[in-house]
This record gives C-alpha cells, structure tokens and sequence, in this order.
C-alpha cells in the first residue's frame, strides 16, 4: 500500500509539472528545488537519494526521455543493478547541491 501511495505522489508531482522540464538544466533546476525542500524539512542524504531513487524509477518505467540527458540518465538506470541505480541517485543529488 505504501508503494502505491509513493507512486501516486510521484506521479502527480510529475504531472504538476508537465512539459516543463524539457531542459537537463530545468530538470536540475526542478530536482534541486525538491533536494532543497528535502533538506529543509531535515533529510539526510540518505533520504534525498532514496526519494531521488524512486523518482527515477517512476521516470524510467512512465515517462519518455524530453531531452539527450534524460535519456542517457535512463539507459544508465535501466542497465544498472539495484545498488547502481542507488548510487546513481546518490550521485544526482549531489549534482543538484553543487549548484
């Protein structure tokens, strides 16, 4: 039940934000804002990645890649193994703190 609800939330914060993420640089831009809301509401590292880690999961298996980023970050999710996959989403959220 849990998941379902994940995904619900996923889903309708994606939709929220529609076709507005047709840049790598508004999809880090948008991914930052959350890595910043997550901070701000006392996440660790830990937690940001393991949200990023759903996010990305939600994208790889719903959303078509909007731009050649999208779709290199997707051919890497769908090839990496379970671990990969968190570090990759380790690795996002610290591109977006760096910004």
């Amino acid at each position: 039940m849990d998941n379902q609800l994940d995904q619900q939330k996923i889903e309708n914060q994606i939709n929220k934000n529609g076709d507005a993420l047709t840049s790598f640089d508004d999809f880090r831009e948008y991914l930052s804002g959350k890595v910043s809301l997550g901070k701000k509401l006392g996440m660790d590292e830990e937690q940001l990645a393991n949200s990023a880690q759903k996010v990305a999961a939600y994208l790889a298996e719903k959303e078509p890649p909007k731009n050649s980023e999208e779709r290199l970050l997707q051919e890497l999710w769908n090839v990496g193994t379970e671990e990969e996959q968190h570090k990759l989403a380790h690795m996002l959220v610290r591109l977006v703190q760096q910004t």
